[in-house]
């Protein structure tokens, strides 16, 4: 009964899988919004790769947006039989996945400090802060706690809504993104280029969720549970 619901549920190709705003999680067996998954194909080798744009041709299966999910797919041998024993997961996929979700996001605040849009170093932010719309706060996540706290607080007194905290990247990482160096602080003006930023935060900080909680009863997850009936 598992291998037929995750056989219906695999797209047939590019086309339907653009026409589709729900999936059903292979993993979970739940079905959830595109944005909030992944879309994976059988590459010319036999493996497993993830298709994060949507763009890639062929026939797709979809798994929540988590590490944990993926893994669990993986541990179910979930794509072979979506793919009819086609596709083969690599171990390393989740680590691709992850590297995939994370570059995604720091080219796209790279594009975002090209437009000008983002500021870096504590008293230019904290100074930015009483002027033009700051959408979020970016801090290395090596980054003081004293001077969070700070900016953290400006932001509070100076805007009735205040802007998003980040801390998902290290400051080597900040660093080679924005073409600076020591950055440890930085705000990012409303700006088209920072909304796709933060889109991809959104994605990353899913990925990095903890995996569906285990039935009290069972000790199995509530998804391991959909997929076997």
């Amino acid at each position: 009964m598992a291998a037929a619901i995750l056989e219906e549920d695999t797209d047939k190709g590019l086309a339907d899988a653009r026409g589709g705003l729900a999936r059903l999680c292979l993993a979970t067996g739940e079905t959830k919004p595109v944005e909030e998954m992944i879309r994976y194909v059988v590459g010319p080798d036999g493996a497993i790769v993830p298709d994060l744009a949507r763009k890639l041709p062929g026939r797709g299966a979809w798994v929540l947006a988590t590490e944990a999910a993926l893994k669990t797919a993986i541990d179910k041998k979930a794509f072979a039989r979506a793919f009819r024993g086609k596709g083969k997961a690599d171990p390393g996929l989740p680590a691709l996945v992850e590297k995939l979700l994370s570059r995604a996001a720091l080219d796209s605040l790279s594009i975002a400090n090209k437009a000008g849009r983002v500021v870096s170093g504590f008293e230019k932010v904290k100074e930015r802060l009483t002027g033009e719309r700051v959408v979020a706060l970016l801090h290395a996540s090596d980054a003081g706690a004293d001077g969070r706290a700070k900016l953290n607080a400006a932001a509070k007194s100076t805007s009735p809504e205040a802007p998003k905290e980040i801390r998902l990247f290290s400051g080597e990482q900040l660093d080679l993104a924005l073409g600076r160096s020591n950055v440890v602080h930085a705000a990012l003006l409303d700006h088209a280029a920072c909304r796709a930023f933060l889109a991809n935060c959104v994605r990353y900080e899913r990925w990095r969720e903890p995996g569906p909680r285990a039935d009290k009863n069972t000790g199995r997850s509530r998804g391991d549970q959909e997929v076997e009936r």
